[in-house]
């Protein structure tokens, strides 16, 4: 793993093109540092104290951004930002990024995997602090919703469960706050069995487990 110049070189570059419609489709992974799917009342005791950090991973199954073939590729973007993401009363911006790129995409997809990850997300990752260059593993389990791995090198991992009976505290739980990416077409919040990062980057590094605090989904657009 390392960090290559010459790919955030070649995201500048695309981060300057407008985004062209085309078909691309995969899987998509979230983990945060907050639950997604809570009470209020759990939701309101972590507001400002937690969720300002993300793992997000795109997986593109086929397709093409800005004419550049991504299929069979991986992306992951880890973010750190200034508030609890998706608290509506408060900016999570300045944040910073550190984008992790499939070590099989060439410069040209790699600067592509990073334009279509930030036109995803509205601003939140075009502060790009770093890129990583790593093997990425993706895995859904056909059959058994909820359920995904995301492992980036030792750099960053998400691990997945569906959400059960136990999981339900103060029995009136929902989607709290909904994904960070956008264009999904499905999406499910899961149990972070695993959600770490441990970059260099970002000035911090975590390791969680059990929190309620991922969404699994697919994308086609």
């Amino acid at each position: 793993m390392k960090t290559r110049g010459f790919v955030f070189a070649f995201a500048l570059v695309f981060a300057a093109l407008p985004a062209v419609a085309g078909q691309i489709s995969g899987n998509y992974v979230e983990f945060r540092t907050a639950d997604v799917y809570t009470g209020p009342c759990f939701a309101n005791a972590e507001t400002n104290l937690a969720g300002h950090e993300a793992v997000l991973g795109w997986q593109i199954s086929e397709g093409e951004w800005n004419g550049v073939p991504l299929s069979g590729l991986n992306v992951v973007a880890v973010v750190r930002a200034s508030a609890t993401l998706g608290d509506p009363f408060a900016n999570p911006l300045p944040a910073k990024t550190v984008f992790i790129v499939d070590e099989r995409a060439n410069a040209a997809q790699s600067a592509a995997l990073i334009q279509f990850a930030q036109a995803q997300t509205n601003g939140l990752l075009d502060n790009v602090v770093a890129v990583e260059v790593s093997p990425v593993r993706f895995a859904v389990e056909e059959g058994r919703h909820g359920y995904a791995t995301l492992e980036a090198g030792n750099l960053a991992r998400i691990s997945t469960r569906a959400i059960n009976s136990s999981d339900h505290f103060c029995n009136n739980e929902e989607v709290y706050y909904p994904p960070l990416a956008a264009n999904l077409d499905h999406y499910m919040p899961a149990v972070a069995t695993e959600g770490s990062y441990h970059g260099n980057h970002l000035n911090t590094r975590w390791t969680e487990s059990g929190r309620r605090g991922s969404f699994v989904a697919t994308f086609s657009f």
